[in-house]
């Protein structure tokens, strides 16, 4: 079957991404993709370049974005696609997020230190641009240290290592993440809230990669299509073929845009390329669907 949609790709501006909206675009031509959306985490400030870079590709391009929040005492991500960008409202999702990673920044540093490291300030402010210290810069950061190189923690990133596919993203969710050792907590908004905003300004509200942030709470999925979600991200890189077979029936049988998006982000999450969202079904099916609800 033809792969020519990625509805989920991570650009520089997002705290985790590596690539420029440019180089995304280019990437994207090059393996063939078709329609495709940057979902930056929190932020709407590489729509406008990946529009323009698409524009001279003939690539379609989906303005969106991928926000942080939480629902019944879970972490989730909606993916606001369509959305009206211009308004101010959407604009302050990213100022609010921002602010508080930045408070949290020197305790993520004592905190990793805690575990048996020694890291400073200058070592994270050279490689993060906007300041914020994120769970894969620390691990970028100690994997790449000679003095480390033995360091029991580290072994399972390490190359043949257990959690070697994604080093850095796997360091995040194993210390970061809610619940882990290195965790700082960040106010996100409700899961209502946000679906709300992002009907409010015009966009369809779609639940990234379920099967990865619900686990072993599937049975909040009816509870959150209640809230008014629109679409379900059944094809995701993150699922195994029980997930996507789960989500793909529960987003028929509710009604809801099926969408498929790889979650590329580069280096933090080297296993993962573009155009990899395990589709199994025939994308034109999506691209009608995505007609249908005015994103084409």
């Amino acid at each position: 079957m033809r792969n020519f949609i990625d509805l989920h790709i991570h650009s520089m501006y997002s705290d985790d991404g590596e690539y420029t909206p440019e180089a995304l675009v280019k990437k994207c031509k090059n393996v063939n993709i078709e329609i495709m959306a940057i979902t930056d985490h929190n932020t709407i400030s590489g729509i406008e370049e990946e529009k323009e870079y698409c524009e001279k590709t003939g690539i379609t391009c989906i303005p969106a974005i991928e926000i942080d929040c939480i629902f019944m005492g879970v972490n989730l991500h909606i993916i606001g696609y369509g959305i009206d960008y211009s308004k101010e409202e959407i604009k302050a999702i990213e100022g609010n997020i921002l602010k508080q990673e930045l408070s949290k920044a020197k305790e993520k540093l004592i905190l990793t230190n805690a575990l048996g490291f020694e890291l400073q300030e200058d070592d994270l402010k050279a490689i993060s641009i906007s300041g914020i210290w994120t769970g894969e810069m620390f691990g970028e950061i100690l994997l790449s240290k000679e003095i480390y190189k033995d360091h029991e923690i580290l072994k399972p990133y390490r190359k043949g290592g257990e959690r070697s596919d994604n080093p850095y993203v796997n360091f995040y969710w194993d210390f970061y993440s809610k619940g882990k050792p290195c965790y700082t907590e960040i106010q996100y908004p409700s899961l209502d809230n946000s679906i709300k905003i992002i009907h409010k300004y015009g966009g369809v509200a779609v639940l990234a990669h379920p099967g990865h942030n619900l686990k072993d709470n599937y049975e909040l999925f009816d509870d959150i299509v209640s809230l008014g979600l629109d679409g379900i991200e059944a094809f995701s890189s993150y699922h195994n073929n029980e997930a996507m077979d789960y989500f793909y029936r529960k987003g028929k049988e509710k009604h809801l845009l099926i969408t498929c998006g790889s979650d590329y982000h580069g280096k933090t999450k080297p296993a993962i390329a573009i155009g990899n969202s395990k589709c199994n079904i025939d994308q034109s099916i999506i691209a009608k669907q995505l007609m249908e609800y005015g994103l084409l």
